[in-house]
């Protein structure tokens, strides 16, 4: 379980967001939304201490995660899978090698047992007999797609998504939604989502975080999210030329 508690952040003078707090539960998919600047990316980047807040604390599993040393944060990131927006995969090296970096980082398995895990995480985003592969020879969507195979390579417990779909077509778009539900039904993940994508949020999310006029604005299930009455929230969803 991740606690979000009167979370406050400032860049100097500029006020991101203040006395954010919200809880996500266990095998929850989360959707943080909000306009362009209003601080879901800084606010995901808090999850797993990227950055710190002025005020506030984040629980994760009951531990204060801005009170804890180097070498047990160090522990608490390791149950975290990130998939981030551009993939960030490293292209001098093959698809392989790139989801197989973590296990050569952070664990001592044999080579015999890398290569399973790999080839089973590339099979799990439909990309088998793609591990030969380089990086820069990838659409988006298989980049994303292998990004994603890495970021649950170590079995995370939790799953932090930034937009991943940006820049997609609708159909690829389509591809890694089913993939991040299939992943929090099949694999136990708790998921925390960044999108503007309305059609993904009601097709991932059980619950969602609306950032806006420099707090959260709106939390709440998505069946509530439908019949809300909140103003800034409904002027977002129509704004994103999508009904619900």
């Amino acid at each position: 379980m991740i606690e979000i508690q009167n979370l406050s952040k400032s860049f100097g003078k500029n006020l991101v967001w203040e006395n954010v707090s919200f809880t996500i539960s266990d095998g929850e998919t989360l959707a943080i939304i909000g306009k362009s600047g209003c601080g879901k990316s800084v606010l995901l980047k808090h999850l797993n201490a990227l950055l710190y807040p002025d005020e506030g604390e984040v629980v994760i599993d009951g531990h204060k995660l801005f009170e804890l040393s180097y070498a047990e944060l160090r522990k608490i990131r390791q149950k975290f899978g990130i998939l981030f927006q551009g993939g960030a995969l490293f292209d001098s090296i093959n698809t392989f090698e790139n989801v197989a970096f973590p296990l050569r980082y952070f664990t001592d398995l044999k080579e015999i047992e890398i290569r399973k895990k790999v080839e089973k995480a590339l099979e799990m985003v439909n990309l088998v007999g793609s591990g030969d592969k380089p990086t820069s020879a990838l659409s988006g969507g298989m980049r994303k797609r292998v990004g994603l195979a890495r970021a649950i390579i170590l079995e995370p417990e939790y799953v932090l998504y930034d937009e991943p779909t940006s820049g997609l077509d609708p159909q690829t778009s389509e591809e890694i939604n089913d993939l991040i539900v299939y992943m929090s039904e099949h694999l136990d993940i708790t998921s925390i989502v960044i999108t503007h994508d309305m059609h993904s949020v009601l097709q991932i999310a059980e619950k969602v975080a609306f950032l806006d006029q420099k707090k959260l604005s709106w939390y709440g299930a998505v069946e509530e999210m439908r019949s809300s009455t909140d103003s800034s929230l409904l002027d977002f969803i129509k704004a994103s030329e999508y009904q619900i």
